[in-house]
Order: C-alpha cells, then structure tokens, then sequence
C-alpha cells in the first residue's frame, strides 16, 4: 500500500522493450530492497538488481495496458514512492499502485504561487471523480477542487508538489496513470450489494 505522497522524481536512464513487456533502469537517490514494491508513477512495481544509484523494475504487459509506462523515455522523470511501512505516517490517501486506467492532463494555469491543472474525466469513471473527493494522478495523492461541465475535472498544486514530482516537466496532452479512489468502490459495491438485496429499491 501506498499513500500518493512523491518521496522523489527519479530519472529513467535505460529502457529494455521485449515481447514479455518493458524492463526500465531508474537512477533514484534511495535504494530500495530487491523485491521490494515501488510505485512508479502510481503503478506499484517490484524492484530489481537495485544499487547505490538505482534500480530496475519489469513492467508487464498487463500494466503496460492500463499505464502509460510503455511511452516512456530515457531522460524521463518518474515519481517514486516506497510501500508505506506498519508504523508510518499516513499523509495523503489509500493508494494501491493498481492503476486503473490513463487521462489526459487538458490545460495548466498558474495562479499567484500555485498551478491549476485540468485533467480530463476517464471513460467509465466519472462516478469516482467528484469534489473534494480523493484521485491518484501519476502516484500523486491529489483532492478534485472542481468539477467542470467540459468533462474535465481540475486540482491545486501547490510549490511543493510541483517542485518534487514531474507535474513541473507536464504540458497540456500528456498522459497520466489515473487510479480511482478505493474506498469509493468499496463503497459503491457494499451499496450495490445491499440494494440487490431489496431488489434494487
């Protein structure tokens, strides 16, 4: 588990593409453990044949459906976050690293000190994008400010979430990892499950 709070952008510093899927070499400052699980742009990956200046991770071919991980390139930043320990501090939200599907970032405004960036609302899953709910964007854990009647919905960046992650290297078109909040789907399918159960009333 996770909690969509960027410990840092590594830099993608080789690309391995084989008909199995996609091996990617991070140069990251942190050296996690072989076989450890980090979040790569939100998807939760394994950590392989890691060193004092980075590891390598193997993107499947299921992921690499459901992620834009497969259109990266060398030079490229990544967010990074290590799996969340027993007795950590829980600062942003449940974030699995099961990415649900890709969107696209639609527009950026700055305003005073902060940014506004516009995403557009995935197919499908417009019933988990609402305001001041909870949405993992590239493993960032992120609150909707607002919903707009374009099909777009917007978030507040703040200085240090654009300084830390790659949303400061993001232009209007670029894809980003979407994954829905879970407790939104855990509730949507104990409500539905309730109201089979009264034949839908």
């Amino acid at each position: 588990m996770f909690t969509g709070i960027v410990e840092e952008t590594g830099r993608v510093e080789a690309i391995d593409r084989n008909e199995d899927g996609v091996r990617l070499r991070i140069g990251a400052s942190f050296v996690p453990e072989r076989g450890a699980s980090v979040a790569v742009n939100g998807a939760c990956l394994t950590a392989e044949r890691a060193d004092e200046e980075g590891f390598e991770v193997f993107v499947s071919e299921e992921t690499l459906k459901k992620t834009w991980l497969g259109e990266l390139e060398e030079g490229d930043a990544v967010n990074l976050e290590r799996a969340m320990p027993a007795d950590g501090r829980f600062d942003g939200h449940i974030v699995q690293g099961h990415v649900d599907t890709t969107t696209r970032l639609s527009d950026v405004r700055q305003v005073g000190e902060d940014w506004e960036f516009f995403f557009e609302v995935p197919d499908g899953y417009e019933r988990y994008v609402v305001e001041k709910g909870s949405v993992t964007l590239d493993g960032i854990s992120l609150t909707v400010a607002e919903m707009h009647e374009d099909g777009t919905f917007s978030v507040a960046i703040i200085p240090e979430t654009y300084e830390v992650t790659n949303f400061s290297d993001k232009e209007a078109g670029d894809p980003v990892n979407f994954e829905a909040d879970i407790v939104a789907k855990y509730v949507e399918s104990t409500v539905g499950g309730a109201l089979d159960g009264f034949g839908g009333q």
